[in-house]
């Protein structure tokens, strides 16, 4: 049994990694932190976890905790993460890693150095659906692939006006942004289905110097992207075209399109509303519609359920690194990567010139 303990247990934690949780085997939440003992207590009630603490480096520390799991604000991730470095607990920390690159790569060196398995959470490396088109791309379904094509929403960030309890993320600072977050998690899909990028050029815009705060009647200043636009190259030769636009309600969905050379797969979401790390797809081999295999799935929830089902299936592969005794996928490695590819996007649009990654 790999006892859990969760920081941050409120909000996103509560909609995601506490019910993924309570329906896997093999798991026991055994701990809560937030920022307060009133809350901490008020969620271990809820959830019926008979531990409630108001500081990281308490539940981190404590003996009935196996797993930390980090789901704070991005800024907060280092100081949770070296806590339960220290107390050489295993860890999970939410997507992104770190503020930036640099902070990224040093969690991942104390994260090998502490020898415990440490793994992110982007999903949608784990995602049966993003794993099924991986295997269809690698058996030559359609071919060598000459191009890939991802437009998708990213919905609440970006647009003119965002929810109050998001209105912090404006500032570049905090690390949460269009491009941070749902670019972020989008390309990480692709990477998964279709190869990792080697180079890009892209644009940010931001038209908005200050956005709304939804319902309060007042504005913030602004300084995070309302679109990520790229193009690129990946490892395998093949083309790339990304575009993420920003918006003010749910996400409309999203297209991929992956030509080979022998044809062409696409990829676009089952019910409207969800984000590709999230849901289940409609998958597509030169218009003809294939399942994925009921053994890619692996989970007891339904894909419909949102966020908790591949949520859940990156418990699964923490559980099984921990029983073999390698590196869970994706680990923080894959995360300072990632961060790595969101630099060079961002270095691109600086420079208006291609950059590596």
């Amino acid at each position: 049994m790999i006892k859990v303990g969760i920081v941050g247990a409120s909000g996103w934690a509560g909609v995601s990694h506490l019910p993924a949780l309570a329906g896997l085997a093999g798991f026991e939440v055994t701990a809560v932190a937030t920022t307060n003992q009133a809350s901490a207590d008020k969620v271990a009630a809820a959830h019926a976890v008979p531990l409630a603490f108001a500081d990281a480096g308490t539940l981190a520390a404590h003996p009935d905790v196996d797993l930390v799991v980090v789901s704070v604000r991005v800024s907060g991730h280092a100081k949770v993460i070296r806590a339960a470095l220290e107390a050489g607990k295993h860890v999970l920390c939410e997507w992104p890693l770190g503020v930036d690159a640099a902070e990224a790569d040093e969690l991942a060196r104390e994260a090998a150095a502490a020898g415990v398995v440490h793994a992110v959470n982007l999903q949608g490396y784990q995602s049966p659906d993003a794993r099924y088109v991986a295997d269809l791309m690698s058996a030559g379904t359609i071919g060598p692939l000459q191009s890939a094509v991802l437009v998708a929403a990213g919905d609440p960030l970006g647009g003119p006006r965002i929810p109050p309890e998001l209105a912090w993320s404006t500032d570049p600072a905090a690390g949460t942004s269009l491009l941070t977050i749902m670019a972020g998690h989008f390309l990480a899909t692709l990477d998964r289905m279709a190869g990792r990028l080697v180079e890009v050029s892209a644009r940010l815009p931001r038209p908005h110097d200050h956005v709304e705060v939804a319902g309060t009647g007042r504005t913030v200043p602004n300084g995070v992207p309302a679109h990520v636009l790229l193009h690129g190259i990946l490892e395998n030769g093949a083309t790339a075209s990304v575009a993420v636009h920003g918006g003010s309600g749910s996400p409309d969905g999203f297209l991929v399109k992956l030509i080979g050379s022998e044809g062409t797969l696409t990829v676009a979401p089952t019910r409207p509303g969800t984000y590709m790390h999230w849901t289940d797809w409609d998958i597509r081999v030169n218009g003809e519609q294939v399942a994925v295999p009921a053994d890619y799935r692996t989970v007891p929830f339904d894909p419909a359920a949102g966020p908790v089902a591949n949520v859940a299936a990156v418990y699964q592969e923490i559980a099984r690194s921990i029983a073999d005794g390698r590196r869970p996928h994706p680990d923080f490695h894959t995360a300072a990567a990632h961060h790595r590819v969101l630099a060079a996007i961002e270095r691109a649009a600086r420079t208006s010139a291609p950059e590596k990654v």
